[in-house]
């Protein structure tokens, strides 16, 4: 087993060949901005942390520091930034609506389906979902948090680092659906020497506990009584009084010092009226019994790495081919004439150098080098393609005057389509969690009145191109032929790519479209028979 002990097998496995990885996870001194083994951070951690930084660093164009190099004359020309852009595009699709099922047929889940759409579009919603999912796509992890506004009389939510998050999952959880009970946002603050601030260690704390008052609550969105809550700590440690040999769930609060929120309360175990904790962790991938997810950049880290490479190579050789070697013997050089050197040769348009009798003049041709390192490049882009999963006319190193037939481009969006209905299923139980909360969170805040809430979420729209013709012919049959319902022929479409913002609204136009032009039609149709009598 000698050579195994170095074998860690984890959602980041695949950077233990960074040296700069491992030194980081081991908590030795590194180029890596993560904390060390005297810090804060558990154990266990460090790898995860060390991860989205070289993650970072791929998709910022700076994957060639972490190589031992200066990457001063290393190139990377974008394309992990490319990887994530497109996964995340075709992940998203061209939509994001939030559903309730049955909101065709109910005036009551049509009130709250605009409720949640009026909040979405208050609180920016799509916009803060690119930001989030991408750094979920990007890192392998992104975090949301709730919270209910007075002044705003709504939910508030926020986006939050995954590299802030630090869960207490339960012990001998075998399944990444334990939810946790302990849930930990810390971060440090650097200090400020200008005005003299110290470094600080920022933790907010949620935590689930017996409370501690009247015993029992029942709360809005349940008849049954309950005994647990959620308390909110938000504490502060100057840096150098943090002990160094506990870790972030082991501070102790001797030497915190508590922040206070906007209405003066003390943010000490702050009994908040729930009986949830408000922060949703959404990984990018399904990976069983694992709480974190995968980034889309992992399992290409070490192909990027060949073709920042090849491209550094190449642009080398595109350097000689544009500027060629160049030999000279039996010139006329011209010389220093206080030293008698030659002085150096400059070779520009229009020169020329008288050749002596023997005099050769003598180039270095690397064209053909460049043609191959060329063709390596193009081998290596397809290989990314087929390996994370992007057709070659997603990345857009396909024209589509290229591709032989419509057919031949849909097989080839086969890897894509298991790929994102694989990423698409691992959110699928997280957004109608989190629009669970936000609804609990308006009956709290005496919105919504109490009660069970309808299952909501957020559908993805389309994401590969689609005949919308031929759709919309196919929805027409279907729902003439009595094949399809209405609603069901609406949501067709939806999901084909139609600019249909609310589906329930739009079956109520098809019906009252119909309805008004049934006089019409009937009185039209009287009238062709009786100029039909007449004539005869």
């Amino acid at each position: 087993m000698r050579g195994f002990k170095d074998l860690v097998i984890d959602p980041w496995g695949a950077f233990s060949y960074k040296p700069a990885f491992r030194a980081a996870a081991e908590g030795r001194t590194t180029r890596l901005p993560v904390p060390t083994a005297s810090s804060w951070v558990p154990e266990p951690e460090r790898r995860r942390l060390a991860a989205y930084t070289v993650l970072a660093a791929y998709d910022s164009n700076q994957a060639a520091i972490l190589l031992g190099e200066d990457g001063d004359d290393r190139r990377e020309y974008g394309d992990a930034s490319l990887v994530v852009d497109q996964t995340l595009s075709h992940m998203l699709g061209e939509t994001q609506q939030i559903v309730i099922e049955g909101a065709e047929d109910s005036t009551a889940a049509q009130g709250r389906e605009a409720l949640l759409r009026d909040w979405a579009q208050a609180e920016h919603l799509r916009m803060r979902m690119q930001h989030a999912e991408r750094t979920a796509v990007l890192l392998g992890d992104t975090v949301y948090l709730l919270a209910w506004s007075r002044t705003k009389g709504r939910p508030v939510l926020k986006t939050f680092d995954p590299g802030f998050y630090f869960p207490v999952l339960p012990d001998g959880a075998l399944d990444a659906d334990a939810y946790p009970e302990r849930v930990h946002l810390a971060w440090e603050v650097p200090e400020d020497p200008s005005t003299g601030r110290k470094g600080t260690l920022r933790r907010v704390t949620y935590e689930l506990g017996p409370i501690e008052d009247s015993g029992w609550r029942t709360y809005p969105w349940s008849s049954r009584p309950s005994d647990i809550t959620c308390y909110l700590t938000d504490a502060e440690w100057d840096l150098d009084q943090v002990d160094r040999i506990g870790n972030i769930d082991a501070l102790s609060l001797a030497r915190a010092r508590f922040r206070t929120n906007a209405d003066g309360d003390v943010l000490n175990r702050l009994d908040l009226q729930l009986d949830f904790v408000p922060v949703i962790h959404v990984p990018n991938t399904v990976n069983g019994p694992e709480h974190y997810g995968q980034s889309s950049l992992l399992s290409v880290a070490q192909l990027l790495d060949d073709l920042a490479a090849a491209d550094t190579d190449s642009q080398r050789a595109s350097a000689t081919t544009g500027s060629p070697i160049i030999g000279l013997s039996g010139a006329r050089l011209p010389v220093d004439r206080r030293t008698g050197n030659p002085l150096p040769v400059e070779v520009e348009p229009g020169m020329v150098w008288p050749l002596g009798d023997n005099g050769q003049l003598s180039t270095v041709d690397t064209s053909a080098q460049l043609a191959e390192l060329r063709a390596y490049v193009d081998a290596l882009r397809d290989r990314l393609s087929v390996v994370t999963r992007l057709p070659a006319s997603v990345m857009g190193t396909v024209r589509p005057s290229e591709v032989p037939s419509g057919y031949a481009l849909q097989l080839s969006f086969g890897p894509l389509d298991a790929m994102v209905r694989s990423m698409r299923l691992a959110r699928e139980a997280k957004y109608p969690l989190l629009l669970k909360m936000v609804q609990r969170l308006y009956q709290l805040g005496g919105v919504l009145p109490p009660g069970d809430n309808p299952r909501a979420t957020i559908a993805f729209g389309a994401y590969l191109p689609a005949d919308l013709s031929a759709a919309l012919d196919l929805v027409v049959r279907g729902v003439q032929g009595g094949v399809l319902s209405l609603e069901t022929g609406v949501r067709f479409l939806v999901e084909a790519g139609f600019p249909i913002e609310d589906a329930a609204l739009e079956v109520e136009r098809i019906r009252a479209s119909a309805s008004s032009s049934a006089p019409t039609q009937a009185a039209n149709s009287t009238a062709e028979k009786e100029g039909s009598g007449q004539a005869a």
